[in-house]
């Protein structure tokens, strides 16, 4: 019947609108003082607070000079929360596990589909630097 048609159509519709695809990328270089901090590795994160649980969406290590490029999309309910972690041993010296560290990229580079309209440029980062409530990782 006509009304059951319509009625598919609009379930149909709210559902396809209730998920979307959203993209997220992220650039930068890494040092350690005065060096390049190569072969450290770097994800981007879907950190969800809601039903949807947290999600990789890309991971890679840096270069020999230090850089990274990191993208990945998602198609969840909620806007996604993306988010850059390090994981480094930069002025660590003997310490066991590894230095964590976590940055929120603004929404404002979240684009619908399945590629980043443009890349958040964390720019040139200094390992060194104390970050407050830094985490230790532990393999």
């Amino acid at each position: 019947s006509a009304m059951r048609h319509l009625l598919l159509v609009l379930l149909f519709s709210v559902s396809t609108l209730a998920v979307r695809q959203q993209a997220v990328g992220i650039e930068g270089k890494l040092m350690c003082g005065m060096k390049p901090a190569s072969e450290v590795h770097v994800k981007l994160w879907d950190e969800d607070s809601g039903p949807d649980p947290d999600d990789v969406l890309d991971e890679g290590y840096t270069d020999k000079n230090g850089h990274f490029r990191l993208q990945g999309s998602e198609t969840e309910l909620t806007p996604i929360d993306p988010v850059f972690k390090v994981y480094h041993d930069c002025d660590d010296g003997i310490m066991p596990g590894q230095r964590k560290l976590k940055f929120k990229i603004p929404n404002s580079y979240i684009s619908p589909g399945g590629v980043p309209k443009r890349f958040f440029q964390l720019g040139v980062l200094n390992l060194e630097t104390i970050f407050p409530k830094e985490e230790r990782n532990f393999l």
